[in-house]
């Protein structure tokens, strides 16, 4: 299984899950590869069984603007069968609290094969170690169940 990592993160607490996601995928053996927004290459989404999508928000609830191309990039490609999850940090004190993870959600869900969102308060703290496990394990059951389909 191959999976792409795509993150964007402002104040290091996005870039943090990341980091532990992507040690997850590698205990379970995934080849995972984890990639800043602006190193990734749009035109290779479709090479892989999985991507995540780790943001942070910005504004009132919005998509940080780094993060427009590869949000397009899912609403106009055939990705239907791509499996995907999205996590994202925030801060509770405000209104849209993880309103980029909301709008990503909401169009993956429509536009590919989306497993699971995972939103966290600021840093990653110990119990979210656990809530990371189960999003490695969803995705990973996601794309066994479409590799036997």
């Amino acid at each position: 299984m191959r999976a792409a990592i795509i993150y964007s993160s402002k104040t290091g607490n996005t870039k943090e899950v990341i980091q532990l996601l992507w040690r997850l995928f590698l205990k379970k053996q995934v080849q995972a590869e984890c990639f800043r927004i602006e190193e990734f290459p749009i035109e290779d989404l479709n090479d892989y069984d999985a991507v995540v999508i780790g943001t942070y928000t910005w504004g009132n609830g919005e998509i940080p603007r780094e993060m427009r191309a590869i949000y397009h990039a899912f609403e106009t490609r055939n990705v239907k069968e791509l499996v995907t999850g999205v996590v994202g940090t925030g801060d509770t004190c405000y209104p849209q609290f993880c309103g980029a993870v909301n709008k990503f959600r909401d169009m993956l869900f429509v536009q590919t094969n989306l497993a699971v969102t995972l939103k966290i308060e600021l840093a990653p703290q110990i119990e979210d170690y656990t809530r990371c496990q189960k999003f490695v394990e969803l995705i990973l059951n996601r794309v066994k169940k479409q590799q036997y389909h």
